[in-house]
């Protein structure tokens, strides 16, 4: 009887998850109490006023605030002078408000509208038309132009 191996073996087709570490509010940021400043592995960062280090060595705000980055030499256990940096929260009375940014990107299917009369865009009393887009296909142009049309009959 013949045989051969069943299904064969690979090295291949492993991957770790990313651990999504770093720096999460950046210095001069306004942060509320509890906001992670920085997830790291060891203490890169060290904590310094009104912050706290978490067991994973994460660094969490304690107090509503400004978050600040500052360096400090300090000698070492042998003696040896390092720059060790620290992050603190820098205390204010109001609670921060964190807004969303506005973006200043249009719709994608937005119109732009153009006066027949005096070729210019805007809202002005006249007869209106689809104005030509540049990255309109001429199909689509058409379609429009003929939707037009049909409006003014």
């Amino acid at each position: 009887m013949a045989h051969r191996k069943a299904g064969g073996s690979t090295q291949l087709g492993r991957d770790s998850i990313s651990k999504r570490l770093g720096v999460k509010i950046f210095g001069n940021q306004k942060c509320n109490t509890g906001n992670i400043i920085i997830r790291q592995h060891g203490t890169k960062f060290h904590a310094g006023e009104n912050v706290m280090r978490c067991n994973d060595d994460t660094l969490m705000a304690l107090v509503d605030g400004t978050v600040k980055f500052v360096s400090k030499k300090i000698r070492n256990y042998t003696g040896k002078l390092v720059t060790r940096r620290y992050v603190s929260v820098i205390k204010s009375d109001t609670p921060v408000e964190i807004k969303p940014k506005k973006t200043g990107a249009k719709k994608a299917g937005a119109k732009l509208r153009v006066n027949t009369k005096t070729n210019t865009p805007g809202k002005k009393k006249g007869e209106w038309k689809v104005a030509r887009k540049p990255n309109m296909r001429k199909t689509t142009r058409k379609h429009l132009v003929a939707r037009e049309t049909k409006k003014n009959k």
